[in-house]
């Protein structure tokens, strides 16, 4: 189980556990140059910030918080369809439409998982009910969806119950699944644009 935190908030992974330094790995650190990615920066940072002592159980799991009387349920998410296994998969679970998919502050649980073989596994601890979640492929592991010049992503996506997209996310609703005790599978399958 991971430390006690504030009802409603996500528990979001240190950003060492999910997406290494890349100057301890003897790469040179990103330099942001570009004005339009500077906000979306500082705006990632701004959300992270209260969640940096949150811990995973010794299993790797994230767990969101819930009331002392209610159980939690495994959501076990396998993820398909990488191209190939560099970087690190992150993975969004929304209990409601508010903020789905892109805010994660609005997010139950989220977190972040090494890629073995084209393919991973996220598992996190949610009371019983209905979710959605969004996984990407973060090549670069840049802690985001990099986008080209006209907004169409460059990396990995997938949604839960792997809806058709074109030009959008698909609604909340179109990618809710119930979440039993316990234990609940998804896969989730990674769209290249």
């Amino acid at each position: 189980m991971s430390a006690a935190r504030p009802p409603g908030r996500a528990c979001l992974l240190q950003s060492r556990d999910v997406w290494p330094d890349r100057r301890a790995s003897g790469q040179r650190p990103t330099v942001v140059t570009a004005r339009s990615t500077l906000p979306r920066l500082v705006l990632l940072l701004a959300l992270t910030a209260p969640y940096a002592t949150c811990q995973r159980d010794p299993r790797g799991h994230y767990s969101a918080a819930a009331a002392p009387d209610q159980p939690l349920c495994t959501l076990t998410i396998h993820i398909t369809g990488f191209r190939d296994n560099k970087g690190t998969a992150g993975g969004v679970v929304f209990a409601s439409p508010e903020g789905w998919p892109e805010d994660r502050d609005k997010a139950i649980v989220s977190g972040g998982f090494p890629i073995a073989d084209r393919q991973a596994f996220q598992t996190y601890q949610v009371p019983p009910g209905r979710y959605a979640a969004v996984v990407i492929h973060d090549e670069n592991s840049n802690m985001k969806l990099d986008r080209n010049f006209f907004g169409i992503p460059r990396e990995g996506f997938g949604f839960s119950n792997n809806p058709h997209v074109v030009f959008s996310a698909p609604s909340f609703q179109n990618a809710e699944v119930p979440v039993a005790c316990p234990s609940t599978q998804l896969e989730i399958r990674l769209i290249y644009k």
